[in-house]
């Protein structure tokens, strides 16, 4: 009851004055709980920093491959995704390192034990999955690296 109640004090300070909840408050916000508001800021990015990693994570169906496409076409010079691995088998017009990384079973099975791979799972009966080297290498360019996860 009593960190509810601090809470809300702060809240109803916060309407009256524009500091921030830890100047008015810090023990009773800021120090139970560690911390549970963090103020929301817009992300300025300095020029020597490095340029992080966007995942878009959501069930099939919801969209987060259309939202990743478009981020991409919206600003190709800025955002890339990096290219995923596979054990299927290579299609004639595919090209590999483009579409994806073709490896062997004991390859990508090497890279998850070996903790390489960001992300992995099968799809009818073939492994794909995201490697950490394919995100630096879109780092490493400069951009910012944007990738779609389904949970399972």
């Amino acid at each position: 009851a009593g960190f509810r109640r601090s809470m809300r004090l702060c809240r109803r300070k916060s309407r009256t004055n524009q500091q921030s909840c830890y100047a008015r408050c810090p023990s009773s916000c800021f120090s139970t709980l560690a911390a549970p508001y963090e103020e929301v800021v817009r992300y300025q990015r300095h020029p020597a920093d490095r340029n992080r990693l966007i995942i878009l994570v959501g069930p099939a169906g919801v969209g987060v491959n259309e939202l990743r496409r478009r981020l991409i076409a919206s600003n190709p010079r800025e955002f890339q995704s990096a290219v995923p691995h596979t054990t299927r088998v290579q299609k004639s017009y595919e090209m590999n390192g483009r579409e994806y990384h073709y490896v062997s079973k004991e390859t990508f099975e090497n890279m998850v034990y070996s903790h390489r791979m960001l992300e992995y799972g099968e799809y009818k009966g073939y492994l794909y999955g995201t490697s950490i080297d394919a995100v630096r290498t879109v780092l490493d360019e400069g951009k910012i690296c944007v990738i779609d996860l389904e949970p399972q």
